[in-house]
């Protein structure tokens, strides 16, 4: 019983503060110590941050018995199973110190929980537990379980079995109620929101994989190993598995809201920054993709899958575009979202990965959709201002060679068309100000290609037949609008203003 009381009394939980210490600074807290409820820097150690922090980050292993005892404890341990009471040693160091480490994981903030708490929970407080989770299974490995394994090499040198035995068993406990709300994680219901904690779980285990293999060496840790690999595993399957239903999600995402204005539809929005977001994942990706295809270009198989979720949105698009019954707001709809793809491929590191080729294609398919809009939504009007169809009933030229006659051209024909033009007009300028062109940039170049075709084709059609209508009654009835009228009313389409708005 001697060894018992010196063990017991000198085994004590590690307080949350002092394991703080042994962190790297960037790593502690910034509340106060122990507080678990989202001040501890959540590991969202995307990839590039855990490259360049977490893996050259020196960690402190706590001091769990003071040194001077532990050649004492050695001896004891040795007189103990020189006199045969081997498994009487093995008894008292488990009741002993494994308590000891549960209660210092108990102090940090770690909970048992099972797949159904894990299940009952909001996302917004899973998300905080899971950040915690990822930063106490560092702590757990680099800190408890390596002073713990230091602790029982030095009391049980010499008999490597047992060393190992005891310290299996120590620890069984405390990594059980780790790993066990990994594996709740990983086998709760799938949903794109968990696709990035996924990933997060994935990464610390990858980066703790040599830890644990070294801390839990030996036949008597083989269970303990194999769980972390396989929750590593599982947590690859289920990332894998998430990936795929976003794709498919997206391709078949049946909102019925259209964005009644043409601008950029929230579906293209939330996907465009999810695939923002995986960038910051690009080395944990590639390695989750070499779990499954040992051998394959990493990089072509992120690129594919990039590939396919900006199609599957293109696709849903298409789709949504065909719920408009003005065709020209179809054009001016996709113009937007796709154009919406291209700015934000173009400013992230997604363009490196998609290629110019994939930038360039689609820069033409804005366009497209720009041309096939000012062509639908103006020819009308523009027919107004044609010269096709003005003569005069004695079938002559409408306009002589010069451009300056406008004999044998019927007034009432130059007042019918001014006057369609004028309703024309009006129709589309309360109709298109409602409409939105969200980006400053390309709301301009729109608005300016409508001009450079609407107004030479109004200043022509006025300077030849203006004269025509001037010199009758009420001039002002059917010339309403002086080209500069006209500039400065197409400068407020594509605002997206309601109707009641006054003309500014």
């Amino acid at each position: 019983m001697y060894s018992k009381t010196n063990l017991h009394f000198f085994s004590k939980p590690v307080e949350p503060e002092r394991l703080f210490e042994c962190l790297p600074n960037s790593m502690r807290p910034s509340g106060s110590p122990g507080d678990s409820s989202g001040k501890i820097p959540s590991s969202n150690s995307h990839s590039d941050h855990h490259n360049n922090s977490a893996e050259d980050a020196v960690y402190t292993t706590p001091t769990l018995i003071p040194p001077r005892i532990l050649p004492l404890l050695h001896d004891l341990a040795l007189q103990m199973v020189q006199a045969g009471n081997q498994q009487q040693l093995q008894r008292i160091y488990r009741d002993t110190r494994s308590p000891v480490l549960e209660e210092s994981l108990r102090k940090l903030g770690v909970e048992k929980l099972s797949k159904e708490d894990v299940q009952k929970m909001q996302w917004e407080v899973l998300e905080a537990k899971i950040g915690n989770w990822i930063h106490f299974m560092r702590i757990a490995v680099k800190l408890l379980f390596a002073g713990e394994r230091k602790v029982c090499d030095q009391i049980f040198e010499g008999f490597d079995s047992l060393m190992d035995q005891c310290f299996a068993e120590v620890t069984a406990g405390s990594v059980a109620v780790l790993l066990s709300f990994g594996d709740a994680i990983a086998k709760s219901k799938r949903s794109p929101e968990k696709l990035f904690v996924l990933l997060d779980m994935y990464e610390i285990m990858r980066e703790l994989h040599s830890e644990i293999e070294a801390l839990f060496r030996g036949k008597a840790c083989n269970e303990i190993r194999e769980s972390a690999l396989g929750l590593t595993k599982r947590l690859a399957q289920t990332a894998k598995e998430t990936f795929g239903d976003f794709e498919e999600a997206v391709e078949k995402d049946a909102t019925k809201t259209a964005v009644a204005d043409g601008t950029v539809h929230p579906l293209t929005s939330y996907v465009i920054n999810y695939v923002k977001f995986l960038f910051d994942y690009q080395s944990t990706l590639k390695q989750l993709f070499q779990e499954f295809e040992s051998g394959g270009d990493s990089n072509s198989q992120l690129a594919a899958v990039t590939m396919r979720i900006m199609q599957a949105l293109q696709t849903n698009l298409d789709g949504k575009s065909k719920q408009y019954r003005d065709t020209s707001l179809t054009h001016l709809f996709l113009m937007n979202n796709i154009h919406y793809m291209v700015r934000s491929v173009r400013r992230s590191e997604a363009k490196d990965l998609l290629g110019d080729d994939w930038v360039q294609r689609h820069r033409r398919i804005v366009q497209q959709h720009a041309n096939q809009y000012k062509r639908i939504a103006w020819a009308k009007i523009l027919q107004c201002l044609s010269v096709q169809g003005l003569t005069s009933s004695g079938g002559g030229s409408a306009v002589s060679a010069d451009g300056g006659n406008s004999s044998g051209v019927s007034r009432a024909i130059i007042k019918d068309r001014l006057k369609t033009f004028n309703i024309q007009f009006e129709e589309l300028h309360q109709r298109q100000s409602q409409w939105t062109v969200p980006d400053t940039e390309l709301r301009e170049s729109l608005r300016l290609a409508v001009a450079e075709v609407l107004l030479p084709a109004y200043r022509s059609f006025i300077k030849r037949f203006g004269p025509l209508v001037e010199n009758g009654k009420n001039p002002q009835k059917y010339i309403r609008y002086t080209p500069e009228d006209l500039e400065h009313m197409l400068g407020e389409f594509f605002e997206g203003k309601t109707l009641n708005e006054p003309r500014r």
